[in-house]
């Protein structure tokens, strides 16, 4: 085991080496450059190796989702050696898919689930101080009338949801009089009162991507585009470790490693996985659950949300979307297809505009749909018998350590079953201290108190540090420096380093989208396809016409930043 770093209580975890490899990019670097010097590390993206790997390591962490993502860098924090495998971009499935929240969870408290919404409260709080420029306090405005869930209930609910988790920068709910308040104009005379509380509007997709890019500047090495593929406990009498195959998707080459321990966290493939690791059972299952969201243009003014109680009780959220857009969701869905597949359907659709339709005065079609997306959510199936909205949202794990009746135990296989996007730092301190026993010298807890990449701004004040921002880089439109601002909070610097004028950022892609920002993807953030730019890293996809898309496509594939470009940057690596 390497050495263990400080726990939480002294420094947090110092960054380790540089992740092994160069980016994926690397061949093709005299066609790609990027301003400034290297990324932190060096850059990040690592491509795997080919055959046998060089020594033992830690920890194999299977799933680049948040929870994945978040333990690779918490494990690599505490000092041990740490490999996340990903079988496609990171944050592909359900981490880039959800509601883009963090919250306490207010629906939880009619399931009497208070351990987990008093964690996930905490955590709305910790969220905002180590990403800043992704997380930021959103009012929600929760409109009330007779039909629904008694006033008194809707005011001891939030009641406790401001007073579970020790509240300190998110303010008080409140009553509305939507008779009289701006927030109100938009909604329909049926509803008089409302309730105005808070919770955290994250990009979810960067917030993971964060997670697997600290962890590779810290040391870890991080392999999207890799999937598992099998495991089995070298039987050498003693707890020996696992023996770990996994195979890079591009370049169809396999590679074995072995690992002190593996940790599951492959979300909807989660009991998958455990089919493919050898002598392992479980008892456990997840149930997959089907979220679905549109996106529209903003009919109200202001920055802040609505959450409508729809009349099958669920509660659909409505929330700003950049400068005029607004995000609808989610559908509650049983889901038995295949996770990679999942897609909305013209029922979830008709679902969202009709309590949208219902409670505001505006009136909305399919034709007002400018975009949607679908995820499937991994719910630890508590209890077989419950509908899909009262499965619960909370974590649990299971470890395996081999046969029972072992003189020695085994290496560890933890696997990690339901979990939300709020509370994926605790999922990922909860688990690695099931595995103390396995690593006694490891470091403790550090996560919470060190932000994470472009997130080290002075007291966590985004909009000071943005002022700053704008004045070192005047020439850039207002729009444009906030878009660079929230997506790489203080590492936008690097991005503009040089620049001075738009020219400089090369070919304009569409409203938003520059070369240089592009570029800088590939080269520090592992993206390879439009939709790794478009979709996950950015949300440009929403501001180009069709044609703009296909124009970067084209450009994107002209890189040849695939499969031959890994082969290259792998036999760069092995001659060096």
């Amino acid at each position: 085991m390497a050495k263990p770093t400080e726990t939480a209580a002294e420094e947090s975890g110092p960054r380790g080496e540089v992740a092994r490899g160069a980016s994926v990019a690397a061949s093709v670097a005299g066609e790609i450059p990027v301003a400034g010097e290297g990324a932190p590390g060096g850059g990040a993206a690592t491509s795997g190796t080919t055959g046998e790997g060089e020594g033992v390591v830690d920890v194999i962490v299977i799933g680049g989702g948040i929870n994945g993502s978040g333990i690779a860098r918490d494990a690599v924090g505490r000092g041990l050696s740490t490999v996340l495998l990903e079988k496609d971009d990171i944050g592909e499935g359900t981490s880039s898919r959800s509601g883009k929240y963090i919250h306490g969870g207010l629906r939880y408290l009619e399931y009497y689930e208070f351990r987990l919404v008093r964690e996930a409260l905490i955590e709305r709080e910790v969220v905002l101080g180590l990403v800043p420029h992704l997380a930021w306090p959103l009012r929600l405005i929760l409109p009330h009338s007779p039909a629904q869930r008694p006033r008194w209930l809707i005011r001891l609910g939030l009641f406790l949801y401001d007073h579970l988790g020790g509240r300190r920068k998110l303010p008080a709910t409140q009553a509305v009089d939507l008779r009289t308040a701006p927030e109100g104009e938009p909604v329909d005379d049926a509803f008089s009162h409302a309730f105005a509380y808070h919770d955290v509007w994250v990009d979810d997709a960067r917030l993971t991507l964060l997670n697997a890019l600290d962890a590779a500047e810290r040391g870890a090495e991080v392999l999207p585009r890799t999937r598992f593929e099998s495991a089995e406990r070298v039987d050498d009498g003693a707890g020996g470790p696992w023996r770990v195959t996994w195979r890079d998707t591009l370049t169809d080459e396999r590679t074995t490693r072995h690992a002190r321990a593996l940790i599951n966290t492959a979300g909807p493939w989660v009991e998958q996985v455990i089919g493919s690791v050898a002598g392992t059972s479980s008892t456990k299952h997840v149930r997959l659950v089907k979220g679905s969201h549109v996106i529209t243009q903003r009919w109200w003014q202001g920055a802040h949300g609505y959450v409508l109680q729809h009349t099958d009780k669920r509660l659909i959220f409505v929330n700003p979307l950049f400068e005029d857009l607004a995000l609808i969701g989610t559908t509650d869905i049983p889901y038995e297809g295949r996770s990679e597949d999942v897609a909305i359907e013209d029922e979830e659709i008709d679902y969202l505009l009709g309590i949208l339709n219902r409670c505001f005065t505006t009136t909305l079609t399919r034709d007002d749909v400018i975009d949607t997306y679908s995820g499937v959510r991994p719910l630890f199936d508590d209890d077989s018998r419950k509908g899909a909205s009262a499965v619960t949202r909370d974590y649990t794990f299971e470890i395996d350590t081999g046969p029972q009746g072992r003189a020695v135990g085994g290496a560890p296989l933890l696997s990690a079953f339901g979990g939300k996007l709020t509370t994926y730092r605790k999922l990922a301190e909860h688990g690695l201290e099931k595995l103390r026993d396995h690593f006694p010298e490891m470091g403790g807890a550090w996560t919470g108190g060190e932000p994470l990449p472009g997130g080290d701004m002075p007291e966590g004040d985004f909009e000071r540090w943005f002022a700053a921002f704008g004045e070192r880089h005047e020439w850039l439109p207002e729009a444009l420096a906030r878009h660079y601002a929230r997506c790489y909070g203080t590492r936008a610097d690097a991005l503009l380093e040089g620049a001075r004028s738009l020219e400089d950022l090369g070919r304009r892609f569409g409203d938003r989208l520059y070369e240089r920002e592009a570029r800088w993807l590939i080269e520090r953030e592992w993206a390879l396809t439009a939709e790794d730019i478009l979709w996950r890293r950015t949300k440009h996809r929403l501001f180009m016409s069709e044609v703009e898309r296909e124009a970067f496509g084209a450009w994107l594939e002209g890189l040849n930043i695939g499969a031959a470009s890994r082969r290259a940057a792998d036999a760069e690596r092995a001659g060096s």
